[in-house]
């Protein structure tokens, strides 16, 4: 009989324990799933202050399964909306409008009559690749059987024309005032827009010039620094200014000859749609309308009006960024 119940005793014991044991586990089970953080913590103050109050009720399921669902989504301290809104109107400022930059069109006539003309190129072509964009550079030359210029445009990198005439010249000055015409002609066809500046083979410049070419809005005058071999003096040609207002002309040439034309194809520039939209600017006649070439309508309109005109650079315009070489003719012998 005592075996019995010690045997008895031993299994009651093993029972508690195995119940003991299951409510342990079932304690530990649910209350890993019970969710953890500061809202709970309020949440169970605030229902015990209830149990403690005079006005007792029972939550009921759907009121407890609220609750849990709450203390899930924990709102975001006051200091962080604060700081996020901040963020926010900072993020919304507008930012300064950017002024696209003017397209530069640099017109450049070619003739076999001009001494090292390859070399000359190769030399601008190195100049006008430093030049940013956007840019595009015109070249003219008489149709030869060589392809020699063509191979050097393709070389540069440069954005360009290439622009080929038949006619035969014996005067060099006509044949690139004739290049010229054909390059304006070829922007008046396709409404190249931008600043024109014709760039000879013999100018040598200061990359400053072409960034205050961009700012010139109708016509743009300038001094240049007329160079000649075996002289050692500088004839300075074009504009005298007062700031950026041209207030008068240099008139003497290198022999000090007075100047029929107070300004060089290449001491100015001038906005692309006066050539065919001339009431933009205020004008009644455009290349169409007359029976001058392009070249001498072009010198014409800069010259008609000259409050139109901004002398560059616009602090100070008697500051040279541009020399020419004077550069002897190449006589062709026809034996």
């Amino acid at each position: 009989m005592g075996s019995l119940e010690r045997s008895k005793k031993k299994t009651l014991l093993w029972k508690k324990a195995m119940l003991h044991f299951s409510l342990c586990f079932v304690m530990g089970f649910f209350t890993g799933l019970a969710p953890t953080g500061k809202s709970l913590i309020f949440s169970t103050k605030v229902e015990v202050a209830t149990l403690n109050g005079t006005n007792f009720s029972a939550p009921q399921p759907s009121q407890i399964l609220t609750n849990v669902n709450k203390s899930w989504i924990a709102q975001a301290p006051k200091r962080h909306r604060i700081h996020s809104q901040k963020t926010t109107n900072l993020e919304v400022k507008s930012l300064p409008q950017l002024k696209p930059k003017r397209l530069v069109i640099i017109v450049t006539p070619t003739s076999t009559k001009l001494p090292y003309q390859d070399v000359f190129l190769r030399r601008l072509a190195n100049t006008i690749k430093l030049v940013p964009q956007p840019l595009l550079w015109i070249v003219v030359e008489a149709k030869t059987e060589s392809n020699e210029l063509s191979e050097i445009l393709r070389k540069t990198g440069i954005m360009y024309r290439h622009v080929v005439f038949s006619e035969n010249f014996t005067d060099l000055e006509a044949e690139l005032n004739h290049q010229r015409n054909l390059a304006l002609g070829h922007i008046e066809h396709h409404r190249l827009s931008g600043i024109v500046h014709f760039a000879g083979l013999n100018n040598v410049y200061d990359l400053q010039f072409f960034q205050q070419l961009r700012d010139i809005e109708v016509f743009g005058t300038w001094p240049t620094a007329l160079l000649l071999a075996n002289r050692k003096r500088v004839i300075i040609e074009g504009p005298v200014c007062d700031s950026s207002q041209v207030i008068g002309w240099h008139l003497r040439n290198m022999n000090n000859e007075t100047i029929t034309s107070p300004i060089h194809i290449s001491s100015f520039a001038f906005n692309s749609s006066i050539l065919w939209d001339p009431e933009r600017w205020g004008r009644t006649s455009s290349v169409k309308d007359s029976n001058q070439n392009s070249i001498k309508f072009v010198k014409q309109v800069v010259l008609e009006d000259e409050t139109k005109l901004k002398g560059i650079p616009a602090e100070d315009c008697s500051k040279i960024l541009l020399w020419r070489f004077h550069f002897h003719v190449r006589t062709i012998s026809k034996h």
